[in-house]
């Protein structure tokens, strides 16, 4: 049997959430928009809604107070979530559901007592919010 995969395959739905949130955002409020981590691993995605306005940042430290600032797919720790509400940030937040979803497990397990083992690229955002979650 042969396996034939498409391509371009297209992205996840996470993923097209999260690209349409950043396009909804600057379509409503104009640039800039600042989101937290690059929404996707696609140069040209990112260079297209740079283009349009995006400002791509790292870390929250790099949005000013009272902008309005998007979580990429990645999702992000609860801390990150406290510092954008106590500095007044505008959020949207883009996280997956399927990583939402890990996220609310952690927090369970958790809660539950029971010690969680992460398995994933350190450093990587998705792995950062996930380890995050975990107090």
């Amino acid at each position: 049997m042969d396996v034939i995969l498409a391509n371009p395959r297209g992205f996840c739905a996470g993923v097209d959430r999260a690209i349409a949130i950043v396009e909804g955002a600057l379509e409503m409020y104009g640039s800039p928009i600042y989101v937290r981590h690059e929404v996707v691993h696609n140069k040209f995605v990112v260079d297209g809604l740079k283009a349009k306005g995006a400002v791509f940042v790292e870390e929250l430290e790099e949005v000013p107070d009272e902008a309005i600032v998007i979580f990429s797919a990645h999702g992000v720790s609860r801390r990150v979530e406290e510092a954008a509400e106590k500095r007044g940030l505008t959020v949207f937040n883009a996280t997956c559901p399927l990583v939402t979803k890990v996220h609310l497990e952690v927090v369970r397990h958790a809660r539950e007592g029971r010690e969680v083992i992460m398995i994933g690229h350190s450093g990587h955002p998705e792995v950062e919010g996930t380890l995050g979650r975990y107090t």
